[in-house]
């Protein structure tokens, strides 16, 4: 007799309560499900149940694939005009000496340092200042461009973009058309926060809303162009806030398609005005990221960035639907650690990432921002043994 999947367990479970099993139906048919079934996920389901509603979702659309590229990040500044009190990295104008400003110049060194490097992408957001200006960023992006043609540009999020094109007197349209002409090729998904103006205005008021930061990723996915989205949970928000988001995103993926990936931000608590805020637990996190995966039927890719969320729990996230556990990242962040993230000096080889998707079973493939393949390392064998504590290594063999 042919042992049940888990779903057709769960679908053949008389003592299930009727609503769950009822979006368990949904899924195993690749319907859609409702907000209000995605509230009750949240009320009512346990994390064995959507880990295996997420997992076959996971599973269809990408079977055991697992993606990460080599990417870098640069860091204009986090001196910066707005006080979100979720914030751990920005420093306010009148505290500026305790953070840092680069000069064009500077970045450009920055960019340069990374030449011979197989690196595919470099990731460029940080705080608001007006000096940061339309031109600057026009110029920065055109300079890396002539400088290194091939490397993929991600930078900037609605929230500088909103403040940038304000500024400069020119509408969302002509200012994302700009960008694209100055050498952007697709925009991170910060800044989302949470959309709802009752977290949103608590937590986050006076840079743009969560309806001007889908109308500047509306205008970018218009001229053809990919972005991500987040969303920050895990602090004052309640799971209908959650549920809100993500119908948000979901509705403006249904017009544009534009959105490749979305990336769940676990708040950290560490040096910011809402400190007295306990975070969410592993369990909670791994709840988060298979509902997302649930809901977010028409996003391709679910992404857990683990500097943010530590090495174990990232693995184990890969199966509650995530299928994306970012890039090496070389160190080149701070605004994670400085919010008291599990990792402090967030940097991984590829060999570390590899072994790190092996070791859970699944297939580690190499991707550039746009999730071409760039190199398949299911059946890699490398030199080297044991490079980080906790994971199992495989024998030492020659390339």
């Amino acid at each position: 007799m042919q042992q049940l999947s888990p779903l057709d367990q769960i679908l053949s479970n008389n003592n299930l309560d009727a609503d769950l099993k009822e979006i368990a139906g949904k899924v195993s048919k690749n319907e859609r499900i409702s907000e209000a079934e995605g509230l009750l996920l949240f009320e009512k389901a346990d994390l064995g149940f959507l880990g295996i509603l997420a997992n076959f979702i996971r599973e269809w659309k990408h079977g055991d694939r697992t993606y990460f590229n080599r990417n870098f990040h640069l860091e204009p500044t986090n001196v910066c005009l707005y006080t979100c009190k979720f914030c751990s990295y920005s420093r306010l104008i009148k505290k500026r000496e305790d953070g840092w400003e680069y000069t064009l110049e500077e970045m450009l060194d920055m960019v340069k340092a990374y030449d011979g490097q197989p690196v595919t992408e470099v990731h460029i957001v940080g705080g608001v200042l007006p000096q940061y200006n339309f031109d600057f960023y026009k110029t920065l992006f055109q300079k890396i461009k002539e400088h290194r043609p091939e490397l993929h540009v991600k930078a900037l999020t609605p929230v500088e973009y909103h403040y940038i094109f304000k500024k400069a007197k020119v509408s969302y349209a002509e200012g994302m058309k700009a960008m694209k002409e100055a050498g952007l090729d697709s925009m991170p998904g910060g800044g989302a926060e949470i959309f709802h103006p009752e977290i949103r205005d608590e937590i986050a008021g006076g840079k743009c809303t969560g309806e001007e930061w889908l109308q500047i990723h509306e205008e970018w996915h218009k001229l053809g162009m990919r972005s991500n989205a987040t969303m920050l949970y895990g602090h004052i928000e309640k799971f209908e806030h959650r549920i809100h988001h993500l119908e948000e995103l979901r509705k403006l993926q249904d017009r544009t398609g534009g959105f490749q990936t979305f990336i769940p931000l676990k708040f950290r608590n560490k040096d910011n005005e809402m400190s007295h805020i306990k975070e969410s637990t592993v369990v909670e996190d791994l709840r988060n990221y298979a509902i997302s995966r649930i809901y977010l039927d028409n996003f391709e890719h679910i992404k857990a960035y683990w500097p943010m969320i530590g090495r174990e729990t990232a693995q184990l996230s890969l199966n509650f639907g995530v299928n994306d556990i970012d890039g090496t990242i070389d160190d080149t962040t701070k605004i994670y650690s400085l919010a008291g993230a599990e990792e402090q000096n967030p940097a991984m080889s590829t060999e570390d990432l590899v072994k790190l998707i092996r070791n859970v079973k699944r297939k580690p493939l190499e991707r550039d921002t746009l999730y071409n393949i760039v190199q398949d390392y299911s059946d890699t064998v490398f030199e080297s043994d044991n490079l980080y504590r906790g994971y199992v290594s495989l024998p030492v063999v020659n390339k």
